[in-house]
């Protein structure tokens, strides 16, 4: 208890972001489940939560991300050059992404064998993504 009290900000962003990670990888999983069981409301339901969490989570990493560059005089110029191509070369992943999400997402969209393959080839991408992003940039994040 008291070791949150004195983490730093940067630290508690991580727990937070690697806390929505793991929410987000069950959720993608849930998609997959309910998918492969021909429950196909049941897995429009998964894919709106994913939608709302994602979204949340991407809107708070750009915002932090911005304020890290622009506003954090502690931090070195390896984490800033780290956070800056996070940020570059996330961009393509973050649009595709919410862009399929919000196509799916849509009372009319039929969740067909189109939607099965691209999900599974975006959560690939996310899943490596996640990874890298945890095992880079948020350990020096959480060593600030």
């Amino acid at each position: 208890m008291f070791l949150s009290l004195f983490s730093s900000k940067n630290q508690k962003l991580v727990k937070k972001w690697m806390h929505e990670h793991e929410q987000i990888v069950v959720l993608a999983h849930k998609v997959i489940s309910e998918y492969l069981k021909h429950d196909y409301d049941a897995a429009k339901k998964e894919l709106e939560a994913l939608n709302t969490l994602a979204v949340n989570h991407v809107m708070d990493e750009d915002i932090e991300f911005f304020r890290l560059l622009r506003e954090d005089e502690k931090l070195d110029s390896e984490t800033k050059k780290l956070v800056e191509e996070f940020v570059k070369s996330f961009k393509g992943v973050k649009v595709t992404l919410l862009n399929f999400l919000t196509k799916y997402t849509q009372p009319e969209a039929t969740l067909d064998e189109e939607f099965f393959n691209t999900f599974n080839e975006i959560v690939s991408v996310l899943t490596k993504r996640i990874a890298f992003e945890e095992k880079n940039l948020y350990a020096r994040l959480n060593s600030k």
